[in-house]
């Protein structure tokens, strides 16, 4: 998507204000008529809690002509500290335009785009967006979708799983930055679990979600150290989701996954990234689909 001769006469790009609310409200309903206001608030509102990174937009980028927002994209972003140091993530969501400014619609994303260290991510392409997506650089980093049943998996007898609370003795087990994104993950509404094996303490977050027309449960992998460390949890993890009656996970992945029953779709679930460092399949913490909800 290119931007189309001179500049309409009072169109500019901006970021987004608390004041803002009410008119980035009606044009994420103008562009996703699927989703009612009280979405779209919701997610504003996460986003207002979120704690502040840096200089980076609170809320994300309006598009505004003659004082009315005709265009949005929200910026989700996110510290993450690692062995090779800090990094930042930024993941874009809900880009929407209106019709008649459409031609425009890439000065929302090139002006969140600027940083060549930080790390960009789209985790819900819209199919009409795919070209543009790979036009402004941004890279597959999942392909598809493995959904398995974790309690088929073999599981080792030292291998025990336990739900995360702020007093849990063994979260002492994991550096400070998985402890971090534990407990921010539970308080977002996702299930937050340690796998003890071994004497090895192995992070994993899930998500709560439905497949098959909202009929069956299941749980989404929003967050593990590797596939492989996953394939070495999933039996013990699989025994403990039985206690709820959960039989069915899904992780992003790019092929079929040693170790899990279960079967690869490939083109499911389409992940990009832009930047220095893409996340792994399997890491999906801080993005749209935990903060704003499925």
């Amino acid at each position: 998507m290119a931007v189309l001769g001179a500049l309409p006469p009072g169109l500019r790009c901006r970021p987004i204000r608390e004041t803002d609310w009410e008119g980035v409200v009606d044009c994420l309903c103008r562009g996703f008529p699927a989703r009612n206001r009280s979405y779209w608030i919701h997610a504003l509102t996460r986003l207002s809690q979120r704690p502040a990174i840096a200089e980076f937009p609170q809320y994300g980028f309006a598009l505004e002509h003659a004082g009315q927002i005709v265009g949005v994209v929200l910026t989700l972003y996110a510290r993450y500290h690692g062995p090779e140091g800090d990094e930042i993530r930024c993941n874009l969501s809900s880009w929407s335009v209106d019709a008649e400014f459409r031609p425009y619609g890439a000065m929302l994303v090139a002006a969140v785009l600027k940083r060549k260290d930080v790390t960009y991510t789209n985790i819900s392409p819209a199919q009409a967006t795919l070209k543009a997506n790979r036009a402004l650089g941004f890279r597959l980093f999942s392909s598809g979708q493995f959904t398995f049943l974790p309690a088929l998996s073999l599981t080792q007898r030292s291998c025990r799983v336990l739900e995360v609370r702020p007093d849990l003795p063994e979260l002492a087990m994991l550096p400070e930055s998985e402890r971090y994104i534990l407990s921010e993950h539970a308080a977002l509404g996702c299930l937050s679990l340690i796998c003890i094996c071994d004497g090895a303490a192995f992070p994993l977050v899930l998500m709560p979600r439905r497949m098959l027309y909202g009929v069956i449960r299941c749980h989404q992998v929003i967050y593990c150290r590797s596939l492989a460390d996953l394939s070495r949890c999933a039996g013990a993890m699989g025994r403990f989701l039985l206690r709820s009656g959960i039989l069915v996970c899904f992780v992003d992945a790019k092929e079929p996954i040693p170790g899990l029953v279960g079967w690869y779709r490939p083109n499911k679930g389409l992940k990009y990234f832009k930047g220095p460092r893409p996340p792994a399949p399997g890491d999906l913490t801080f993005t749209e689909l935990v903060i704003f909800g499925p």
